[in-house]
């Protein structure tokens, strides 16, 4: 029978995957106290929720959550990266870490709900960020209007060139 404790841990496990746009699975093991301590601080410094959890407490939650195929990279020592507001940022982190630090394993990730393996997490990782993207969408909606704006306004400066040059003339005629 689930102690309340482990029962309270789960809960809060499904609550952290549930509201997570994506998550990392990693294992750290090799890593010392400095090196552990140095991903952490980088986690928090891009917003990500990097929590050591117990593997059996996260496949009970992942299955009650209805994510399936997780339990396959549930074994070792993990950390679980939650990106709550940037999709992008946990595989950011957690990649450019284990770049300069070969013990750290990345195993899988979920985006939006399901299991995606380590190369899915580095394709995701090159992705620039969410803020990056809005920008470059908002650009590529604005161009056709300021093309809009910029035909309408070279019409109406050739009209007014046109209205200048006819009453040049007429000033020409009047005073001949």
């Amino acid at each position: 029978m689930p102690t309340p404790k482990k029962e309270a841990l789960v809960e809060e496990i499904q609550d952290r995957l549930s509201r997570a746009q994506s998550t990392v699975l990693v294992e750290y093991k090799g890593l010392d106290v400095r090196q552990m301590t140095e991903l952490r601080r980088r986690s928090r410094e891009a917003g990500v929720e990097l929590k050591v959890l117990k593997n059996t407490l996260v496949n009970i939650a992942a299955d009650r959550v209805g994510i399936e195929g997780l339990e396959a990279y549930l074994s070792g020592p993990n950390a679980y990266a939650f990106g709550y507001d940037d999709p992008v940022a946990p595989a950011k982190v957690l990649s450019e870490f284990a770049k300069e630090n070969q013990a750290l394993l990345i195993k899988a990730g979920l985006l939006d709900g399901r299991v995606i393996d380590a190369a899915g997490v580095k394709e995701l990782a090159e992705l620039p960020s969410q803020e990056i993207l809005l920008a470059q969408l908002l650009q590529v909606m604005q161009s056709p209007i300021s093309g809009l704006v910029n035909v309408l306004q070279g019409t109406l400066r050739n009209l007014v060139y046109v209205l200048d040059a006819v009453r040049q003339k007429k000033e020409q005629e009047a005073n001949a």
